[in-house]
């Protein structure tokens, strides 16, 4: 006799980066196994690569993951994993004061939002007589499996501008457009080397200030009677109950 079926309830959310709307799914006992074997694993790559395969599943296939924002991401997977194992979720963070007392902190995931700095545009203009710009688009996972994201404090000078290179979706000089596609990528490379230091700067700044899903946490360490911001910010984050980063 076959044994009967567990019926699985479906959710809707809407994409931070664009009006797209996503019908999802909870994550199996499966799948959450092999999410846990991914995290035992700690490696950043694992993980991410797992997450993917996983919101796939979630997603019905339904959406090009690899090419969405990584703060889009990192917005799905937290709201499935909400669905999934429940909203409150609980972390052993290590005290920032002393770094080894160990304090346990649960909070809400469905009230963590993808945060916008109020300043931040993907237009940036380089020479405003010229009117002379570019326009960004934003890190995908496809760039990630190219290894042209790194860790900020990790990054390297050629990975920087292979990154920036990858970013440029057109670049335009008054009605003029001149799309990255149609482009080579070395013609991109002597175009952005040509530039003024502070072009450069104003470039660097668009991934200095791009949304990123970020929560804060106050701990008290219950040795010191210190209070301390504790910091979550991007998937590996949310993810481990490992130590974020700390303020």
């Amino acid at each position: 006799m076959a044994l009967p079926k567990i019926e699985t309830p479906t959710y809707e959310l809407t994409l931070p980066s664009q009006d797209i709307k996503v019908k999802f799914r909870p994550f199996s006992v499966r799948e959450e196994k092999v999410l846990m074997m991914a995290q035992e694993t700690n490696k950043k790559q694992d993980i991410t690569n797992t997450v993917v395969d996983v919101l796939n599943a979630c997603t019905f296939n339904s959406t090009n993951l690899k090419e969405l924002p990584l703060f889009d991401i990192e917005y799905l997977f937290l709201n499935v994993r909400a669905k999934s194992v429940g909203e409150i979720a609980k972390f052993k963070i290590i005290c920032p004061d002393d770094l080894k007392t160990r304090v346990d902190v649960e909070f809400d995931l469905t009230k963590v939002e993808v945060q916008v700095d109020d300043n931040h545009t993907n237009k940036i203009m380089l020479d405003e007589s010229r009117k002379l710009g570019v326009i960004f688009k934003y890190p995908s996972l496809s760039m990630l499996d190219k290894n042209l994201i790194n860790d900020a404090e990790d990054i390297k000078t050629e990975d920087l501008f292979k990154m920036i290179i990858e970013c440029i979706d057109h670049i335009y000089e008054g009605e003029k457009i001149y799309p990255a596609k149609d482009t080579t990528k070395q013609e991109l490379q002597d175009f952005i080397e040509s530039l003024q230091s502070n072009q450069f700067e104003k470039m660097q700044d668009f991934f200095k200030s791009m949304p990123v899903l970020k929560h804060e946490v106050e701990v008290e360490n219950p040795s010191t009677k210190t209070k301390s911001t504790v910091t979550f910010q991007g998937l590996s984050d949310f993810f481990t109950s490992a130590s974020p980063t700390t303020h």
